[in-house]
């Protein structure tokens, strides 16, 4: 019985890893993910998130600091090119991870997501001192592996 679901759980794996897209570079590894998506968990529930292409895009162009979290089976791959050029350009890190289905539960939307910013402060209201300062933490923390991931690519 617990091999029937190792095994459907290894397809579904394996499932996700061919829809990669190509461009899908950094990728997060299983343990960078799910530090990653805690975070947008995390910055979910602080409002700080930003959802969606449009979304994250406006706010990176009116200079918004943040991680940007892309999900890496987008399909068709054009809805997501310039992101990680935009970026670049604003020295944001970003990240791709599997799956956007994930990406989506991890934001806490029912819709998949094809990318969100962790925005390092609420865009409306006032966090308390320490939740800030968690939140920055995790966020420091998750920002230097990407950086470190990202620099050994290079």
């Amino acid at each position: 019985m617990g091999s029937d679901s190792e095994a459907e759980r290894t397809q579904k794996e394996k499932k996700k890893v061919l829809a990669l897209a190509p461009i899908a570079k950094p990728l997060a590894g299983k343990k960078l993910c799910k530090r990653t998506l805690k975070l947008v968990r995390k910055a979910a529930e602080h409002k700080c998130l930003k959802r969606g292409v449009k979304e994250v895009v406006k706010s990176i162009r009116r200079g918004n600091k943040g991680l940007c979290v892309i999900a890496g089976n987008i399909s068709p791959i054009d809805v997501i090119t310039h992101v990680p050029i935009l970026c670049e350009e604003a020295e944001i890190p970003y990240i791709y991870v599997p799956s956007k289905e994930d990406l989506a539960s991890a934001g806490v939307t029912k819709r998949p997501t094809c990318c969100v910013l962790v925005l390092t402060k609420p865009t409306k209201g006032e966090l308390s001192q320490e939740e800030l300062e968690k939140l920055k933490s995790e966020y420091n923390q998750v920002a230097t592996d990407v950086s470190e991931l990202t620099s050994s690519l290079i």
